[in-house]
């Protein structure tokens, strides 16, 4: 029998009586593994050898991993500063009191992240309280350690590590080959190697050798090196999507700054100026020079509305107002600030109902890390100004709006905003857990926000969360698993948004 060379030396190799891997007959015949894996199909598809496969999967600290596996974990240091706090006779430690303490700088969004999550206390409303656990006992640092000594934690755990970028989990198949029956008859009549070439030649095409020579199979079922090129984030496409749906339905987009004032933040929204909600403790504020560019008039209108009120019966607010605090500048909690601009004629001049505008974009809010909020998010911002404009309409666009996403059964609660009047929130089944999950906020923008800017007939306005609708096309329960520091890399290359 006439065999390539590569399958002459793998057949004589590999013995009838014990498996032997690629590894080991690629040591005996001195040729790549990937040499002898093809040449190791090839000879099973002539029923020569037995080729069987066996996944195997191995589990390793990363650099980080190993560092909090020597030392500890973020959440351990930020742990032992709350219990000393706590120690001095408060029932929690302020924040940034703690992290000071703790030492963590840069680390101190990780330990906030994972602190409730690994059992040593709660961290709400700006204070951290910790429970009375000792310091490295968690269920991480002991996960850590039993991969550092070769073992491997449970499925949840292991996880719950790779989304923390703690460990490196790699499976890969582990092949073995045998001689069959025909594969040792062969041997005992006598195998001769033939002279293959793998590529075909200008010289040889010229010459005619390509006449005489036996070309090498190839072989499709090879393993070939992983290659992993960029993709378009999960949310982004999600968001593509939405503006898509929003663009069919006829809506047309809507872009702003990121830092803008006050004013078009709060003021224009008839926010009062001491609302708890243009604190720090929910918005951040720049330290850069006030704006200056807000039309003079649209000014006194806006502050006669907070003052005096809109209409015969209006009253207004009886709290401070000064143009000092309008002028500020924050990053925007909300791409509210944005409707305020159009609907004022700022950015486009004067609008001629009906109009729809939309935007998806981001948005910046001081708000507690847990599974459903994060600093900063994408909110799906959108408007109608038309004639005599319903509660009813409104929720009619949410229903044709999430529809498109799959989701039919939305509910809606009764709520209070400064600025519509009626309100009510917008809710959806998650379709892992069956918990109701808030998936916006919406209503009919009052007459003491569409008087000052100029508008005389009803608008219907909303804020929706995108991530919150990424959460009930695929089941997520966490966002952060698909945005931030511990977001699962696999999962973002893997998914693709649904159509």
């Amino acid at each position: 029998m006439r065999l390539p060379e590569s399958q002459a030396a793998v057949l004589e190799a590999a013995s009838a009586t014990d498996e032997r891997t690629i590894v080991q007959l690629s040591e005996t015949t001195g040729l790549k593994p990937e040499t002898v894996t093809g040449a190791a199909f090839d000879l099973e598809d002539a029923g020569l050898v037995e080729v069987s496969e066996l996944v195997e999967e191995s589990v390793e600290l990363t650099d980080e991993g190993r560092r909090y596996h020597e030392d500890e974990l973020p959440e351990v240091t930020l742990h032992r500063a709350a219990l000393t706090g706590a120690g001095q006779g408060e029932p929690g430690v302020e924040i940034g009191r703690v992290v000071a303490e703790s030492g963590l700088g840069d680390r101190a969004n990780i330990a906030l992240s994972n602190y409730e999550r690994s059992g040593y206390g709660t961290v709400s409303n700006g204070v951290v309280v910790p429970n009375e656990v000792e310091p490295g006992t968690d269920d991480v640092t002991a996960a850590l350690a039993a991969v550092a000594e070769g073992d491997t934690p449970d499925d949840e755990l292991l996880r719950l590590l790779e989304r923390r970028d703690l460990v490196d989990r790699e499976e890969h198949a582990v092949r073995s080959v045998s001689l069959t029956d025909e594969g040792v008859t062969a041997l005992m009549e006598g195998v001769e190697t033939a002279e293959t070439v793998d590529r075909l030649t200008p010289e040889m095409l010229a010459s005619g050798e390509w006449q005489d020579v036996e070309f090498t199979a190839y072989n499709v079922e090879a393993d070939a090196p992983e290659r992993r090129g960029g993709t378009v984030h999960i949310l982004r496409q999600t968001a593509e999507r939405v503006k898509d749906t929003l663009v069919g339905m006829g809506f047309q987009e809507m872009d702003g700054p990121h830092a803008d004032s006050e004013f078009w933040i709060n003021d224009c929204l008839f926010m009062p100026q001491d609302h708890p909600a243009r604190t720090h403790w929910d918005q951040f504020a720049l330290d850069v020079p006030p704006m200056a560019d807000i039309p003079a008039d649209l000014l006194e209108r806006v502050r006669s509305a907070h003052l005096e009120g809109v209409g015969e019966d209006g009253d207004g607010y009886h709290s401070p107002w000064t143009e000092e605090v309008a002028r500020e500048i924050d990053l925007r909690g909300h791409t509210t600030s944005l409707s305020m601009r159009y609907l004022s004629g700022h950015e486009i001049g004067d609008l001629d109902p009906p109009e729809r505008f939309f935007s998806v974009e981001k948005v910046y809010r001081n708000d507690t890390l847990d599974p459903t909020h994060l600093l900063e998010f994408f909110q799906i911002e959108g408007w109608v100004m038309a004639e005599d404009l319903s509660v009813r309409d409104l929720m009619g666009t949410f229903e044709e709006f999430y529809e498109q996403f799959g989701i039919t059964d939305l509910q809606f609660k009764p709520h209070y905003n400064p600025y519509t009047e009626p309100s009510f929130e917008l809710f959806g089944t998650h379709p892992e857990t069956g918990e109701l999950i808030e998936i916006g906020n919406s209503g009919m923008f009052r007459e003491e926000v569409l008087r000052p800017l100029g508008v005389e007939c009803d608008v219907m306005a909303w804020g929706l969360a995108l991530e919150r609708l990424l959460m009930l096309m695929y089941g997520f329960d966490d966002i952060r698993d698909v945005h931030g520091t511990l977001c699962d890399l696999d999962l973002l290359r893997s998914v693709e948004v649904l159509h």
